[in-house]
Order: structure tokens, then C-alpha cells, then sequence
């Protein structure tokens, strides 16, 4: 493996500040969904302990079967409560413990001692009820958590009177009971739909606004780039155009080709017609500090990584400076900086390599509007301005604009 690919895979595992469309984007919701699983491992951990120890206290037969049906709803408990500590696999764990108490629900009748039992005394699948309940908010659907939050009290009422073989005694105690669970779940369910229905309509609020954004940005952006070819359109440009029309000697094409030259430069560096440079030597240190600084300017936090050394003419830096700010401008605007990277690299006395690469869903070059002037101009006619290269490679699995420049 190359140092570039390298470099590039690693950057592709580490989320960056860009990443808004796929982490950022539903930030409320996300922390919300922890809260709501930290309420439930605290809430799931109280009562779980109080049916424990009532189950192990009030163990009257001990045999194969009530030790199964303890196994099985209090294992899933036990796993539920440290994904929910840890923050991972929560909901699959809820959705285990919260079909494994079901099925002990629907065994409790064939199973449970129907002698000597107090109708005062709860078992200890009661104190599960509602754990289950919070489980189904965690794991499931809303309409799961309502039919639970309906059904499931009834459910542990019916087997409740199964067990006191349907006695005058349990029939108001067990009335009680379902009617307390019933309410404490209907609660609970409104109170984890609310929180999140408040989180969703946050993280909305922030994706239109960082839509409408980008859009009068982009908006801005492209007029400013009309404003400026247009006023250039009228002097250098139109002067050398017709110049080329009318050359007809080898003297007058050559001077055609000086002032098209010239007049290129002139439109790839439309934004600061007055910093085309000279050929003083500049080193590549100062490229790369140029380009952290604009990396800082546009909010990012990545790290413009330098190799090489080198000098390179004045009118060269600042032209793949510009050239490489579009390019990360570019990468910020359509791929939200997903793995963006940037590498300065020099070569001595022989040149300088630029890249910057993203991690987006990439673009086709050749389906970019003619209007669009962010690659042509400012990327393209610019390096070809100062003698230099830029090739861009696109793809679904991101875009990469390599900007160079060499004195052979």
C-alpha cells in the first residue's frame, strides 16, 4: 500500500466537523436516545433488583422450570442494563429482554405454585411490567410501546387471576395492580415519544438551516464569479480574442499566444486580480501555512499535512494556493468535508505536489454546468496559467483534486 492510499483509508475512519449530513445532522436525537437509555437502565436497574430479590425470597419450589423462567427473563435483564451503561446495543438487548419476559408472562400460570398464595403478596413478574414497558420504548416502534402500554397490563392481570384460580381476593387487588401499571406505562410512553418528537423537530430545524445557508452561500458565490469575469471580459480577455482572430504572421500568433497567456491568468485569479505574483522563490513551508490558515478561516479543524521541502515561484504558490482553497471550498460545500485532507508535498528543485481529497459521494466532471466557474477557471485555467497540472479523480467513494507544478 502507497503512503497516499494509506493516508487516504485512514482518513476515511476519522469523522470530521464536515460530516453534518450523516452524524452532526442528528445530534439531538442521538444524545436524546442515550438519555432516554441511561433513564431506562437506572428505572430497568430499581425495579429488576426489587423482583430479584422478591423472586429469590419467596421461592417455594425449586426445580428445573422456576429456575428456567428466572434465567430467562433475568439474564436478558442483566445485558440489557450494561448496554445500556456502555451506550451500545441497547436496543436489541430491550428487544430480548422484552420478548424473553412476555413468554415468561405467558408461562407464569403452568408454571407459579397455585397454593398458599396471598393476593396481597405481588409476584415478582409484576415489578416487571413496567420494565418491559420501557424496554419496548427503547427497542421498538410507537405503535409497539402503546399496545404494550394497553395490552401488557391486562396480560399480567389475566395470568394473575389464572394463579389465584380467579378467587373473589385477587379479583380487586389485581384490579389494583393493573390499573397502576396501566397508567405508568401510558405515561411513560408519552413522555419518551415527547422528548423525542422535541429532538427530531431540532435537528430539522438545524438541517433546513444549514440548507437555506449553504444555498445563499453558494448563491453568493457564483455571482461574485459572474461579477468578476464580466468586468474582465471587457479588457484583457476581449483584447486578446481578437488579437488571435486577426494574427496572421508567426510574430503576431506568438503575441496573440503572450497576451491569451496573460489574460488567462488574469481570469483564473478573478478574485485577486492584483496578487498575480512574480518569481521570487517562496518556500513550500509557507504554501502549507498559507493553506492552514485558510483551513482555519473556513472553521475547519483538519491538519494540512507537509512533506518535502522546495521552493517554487511567487506566481506559482499563490496560484495553487488560490487553486487549492477552491478545491477545499469545493469539498466543504458538496461533500460537507466528509475525510477531507489536504497534503502539501514538495520535491526539491524540481517541484510541487497539492492534494485534496474527500470522502463524499463524489461528482461526474463532465456534468458540471458551463456557468460554473469553480472548477474551470479557478482550478484549471489557473494552474494551466502558471505552466502547472491539475487533474481531478471522482468517484462514489469521493473526490480527489491533485494540483502540480514542475520546472522540467
Amino acid at each position: 500500500m502507497s503512503a497516499d492510499q494509506g493516508l487516504r483509508e485512514a482518513w476515511e475512519k476519522i469523522p470530521t466537523p464536515g460530516e453534518v449530513g450523516q452524524e452532526l445532522e442528528r445530534f439531538a436525537g442521538r444524545r436524546m436516545e442515550r438519555i432516554i437509555a441511561i433513564v431506562v437502565g437506572v428505572g430497568a436497574l430499581a425495579l429488576g433488583t426489587q423482583a430479584l430479590v422478591t423472586a429469590l425470597v419467596t421461592l417455594q419450589v425449586v426445580d428445573a422450570s422456576h429456575l428456567a423462567m428466572m434465567a430467562v427473563v433475568f439474564v436478558p435483564w442483566l445485558a440489557m442494563l450494561v448496554c445500556c451503561t456502555l451506550g451500545r446495543g441497547v436496543r436489541l438487548t430491550a428487544g430480548i429482554f422484552f420478548v424473553a419476559y412476555l413468554i415468561d408472562l405467558l408461562l407464569w400460570p403452568f408454571v407459579a405454585t397455585h397454593k398458599n398464595v396471598v393476593p396481597t403478596e405481588q409476584p415478582w413478574i409484576f415489578f416487571l411490567v413496567n420494565v418491559a414497558g420501557v424496554a419496548a420504548v427503547v427497542a421498538f416502534p410507537l405503535g409497539v410501546q402503546v399496545a404494550w402500554a394497553l395490552v401488557g397490563p391486562f396480560i399480567y392481570g389475566t395470568v394473575r387471576l389464572m394463579q389465584g384460580d380467579f378467587g373473589p381476593d385477587f379479583w380487586i387487588v389485581t384490579a389494583f395492580d393493573v390499573s397502576f401499571t396501566l397508567i405508568l406505562g401510558l405515561v411513560l410512553v408519552a413522555l419518551g415519544w415527547m422528548f423525542r418528537s422535541v429532538a427530531n423537530g431540532v435537528d430539522d430545524a438545524r438541517g433546513r438551516a444549514v440548507a437555506l445557508y449553504t444555498e445563499a452561500a453558494s448563491a453568493e458565490a457564483v455571482e461574485h464569479e459572474r461579477v468578476a469575469v464580466a468586468a474582465l471580459m471587457h479588457d484583457s480577455v476581449l483584447a486578446a480574442l481578437i488579437a488571435a482572430e486577426r494574427a496572421g504572421t508567426d510574430r503576431e500568433r506568438a503575441l496573440a499566444m503572450d497576451m491569451a497567456r496573460e489574460a488567462l491568468t488574469r481570469l483564473a485569479n478573478a478574485e485577486a486580480p492584483a496578487q498575480e505574483g512574480s518569481d521570487e522563490p517562496v518556500e513550500v513551508a509557507l504554501l502549507a501555512e498559507d493553506l492552514r490558515h485558510a483551513v482555519t478561516q473556513m472553521g475547519l479543524t483538519i491538519e494540512v499535512e507537509q512533506f518535502g521541502h522546495g521552493a517554487v515561484p511567487d506566481r506559482v504558490a499563490r496560484a495553487m494556493a488560490l487553486a487549492a482553497r477552491q478545491a477545499i471550498g469545493n469539498a466543504v460545500a458538496h461533500a460537507s468535508a466528509r475525510g477531507l485532507a489536504v497534503v502539501v508535498e514538495g520535491h526539491g528543485d524540481t517541484g510541487l505536489t497539492v492534494k485534496v481529497s474527500d470522502t463524499g459521494s463524489g461528482f461526474d466532471p463532465s456534468q458540471v454546468g458551463a456557468d460554473r466557474l469553480g472548477i474551470r477557471a479557478s482550478i484549471l485555467a489557473r494552474m494551466t496559467a502558471v505552466g502547472g497540472s491539475a487533474t481531478i479523480d471522482s468517484d462514489r467513494h469521493g473526490t480527489v483534486v491533485t494540483l502540480g507544478w514542475s520546472r522540467i
